[in-house]
Formats: C-alpha cells, structure tokens, sequence
C-alpha cells in the first residue's frame, strides 16, 4: 500500500459518516452512539439511542459500565466543534474501539435522520445499537 492508500485506509479506521452509523445501527452491529456535548445541549437535541457523556467527564469511573466489545462513535454539533475528537480521543486512550462522526448532529440532520430531544425532529428511523 502506498503512502496515500494507507492515509485514506487510516482515516476511515477512525471516521464513520452518518450514512454508514445509520446503516450500522440498521443492521444491529455492535456500536453505540456517544453525544460528547454538556447536558444542555444534549436535552435540546440529539441522535436518539445516544448515550450524553461529556468528553470532559470521561475517565474510567464514568466508563466502566460501557461495553468494551462494541464501537462507539463520538459526535458533538459539527465542524466547528471538537468534542468528538476530544471524546474519541479519551475513549480511545481508555481502551475503546472508538469512530468520530464527520459532520456530528449537524449533517446527521442533513442526511434527513430523526433526532430525539426537546428539539428533536422526525426523519428516518434509527435504532439503539449495541
């Protein structure tokens, strides 16, 4: 492989789009949503299924209950925000298989998803996962 394959092969290690989580999630693969963003703004809205966990309370006392076997994608709201780096970042140093959501909820609402939330809205269906 050369130097760009593998840079290409690398970044989708580390990155889903929302396509492909709702077709993982679809499909009853072992992979669980985490919103990295502060409570407030998780109440307003959110991918439904998603579990809220604040990339800065990540440490392994507010992760031991998680299951170690599935994959977690990290989002936050978008391309101006890093909480989903930050979150994937502390879970992967924590021992998780870990994805970033290009795009966070930003683009998983312009792919026309439902999210949940005092703001939530419909779209198409989602499911829990792992």
């Amino acid at each position: 492989m050369n130097q760009q394959s593998q840079y290409y092969h690398d970044k989708l290690a580390y990155e889903t789009d929302s396509a492909d989580l709702y077709t993982s999630l679809a499909n009853s693969e072992k992979v669980r949503v985490i919103d990295a963003r502060k409570q407030e703004a998780y109440a307003r809205e959110h991918i439904p299924g998603a579990i809220n966990l604040w990339h800065k309370e990540m440490k392994a006392e507010t992760t031991r209950e998680l299951d170690s076997s599935c994959l977690y994608v990290t989002y936050c709201d978008g391309i101006g925000c890093n909480a989903s780096t930050k979150a994937a970042f502390r879970m992967s140093e924590l021992g998780f298989q870990v994805k970033e959501l290009i795009g966070g909820l930003d683009w998983w609402k312009r792919d026309g998803y439902a999210t949940s939330g005092i703001d939530g809205k419909n779209g198409k269906a989602t499911f829990c996962g792992c």
